[in-house]
């Protein structure tokens, strides 16, 4: 078994990261790099790692040190347009926890590193405090996605069931976990003797 760690992505995360990404929307989503979908890889810094509640994680194979899965956490809503009015009014930007760029490369795939990062990126979003939801949105086209965020989270609109078809996206909500309070002090522990 392959040994990863996964952790808050640093400065010299950011190309292995950039890479797993474009790799992604090139290979799985067929698009390639499209500006105004994907503007965030590109500045991956400016996007989730120098904005506070937002935040990006990586996936590093302990073997090579080598980035080989992402998952990126924003405080921004979907827009409309291109989403449906109600989903974007559902989901405002500053409350809602938007998953983004949960990507692993294929030779890293059904090791649950996906499922880790998501789970991490939950963490911080109920550490952090503030997000009343989470949110995401996924392209069944692209193979295992939509199981994926079926066994995670609730669908909440699937835009091939709207009279025009949408764009063929499925939005979801993640229920967001409870923090877990740091333990309190023992009783007495903190009074002078």
């Amino acid at each position: 078994m392959r040994g990863y760690s996964i952790r808050t992505a640093t400065p010299d995360d950011l190309d292995g990261a950039r890479g797993v990404m474009l790799d992604t929307v090139y290979r799985d989503f067929g698009t390639g790099y499209v500006p105004r979908w994907h503007r965030d890889i590109i500045d991956l810094d400016g996007a989730y790692v120098a904005p506070v509640r937002h935040t990006l994680l990586v996936a590093v194979d302990e073997a090579d040190g080598t980035v080989v899965a992402t998952g990126a956490l924003d405080s921004r809503g979907p827009a409309h347009p291109p989403n449906p009015r109600e989903i974007a009014e559902r989901f405002p930007s500053g409350e809602t926890a938007q998953l983004r760029r949960i990507y692993v490369q294929p030779a890293h795939r059904r090791h649950g590193l996906a499922r880790l990062l998501v789970r991490q990126l939950m963490d911080f979003a109920a550490a952090e405090g503030g997000y009343r939801a989470v949110y995401l949105h996924t392209d069944p086209a692209v193979t295992g996605a939509e199981p994926f965020w079926r066994s995670l989270g609730t669908v909440v609109c699937d835009e091939r069931l709207l009279p025009d078809g949408g764009q063929g996206i499925v939005h979801f909500e993640v229920p967001l976990p409870v923090p877990v309070p740091a333990p309190r002090a023992l009783a007495g522990a903190d009074r002078a003797s």
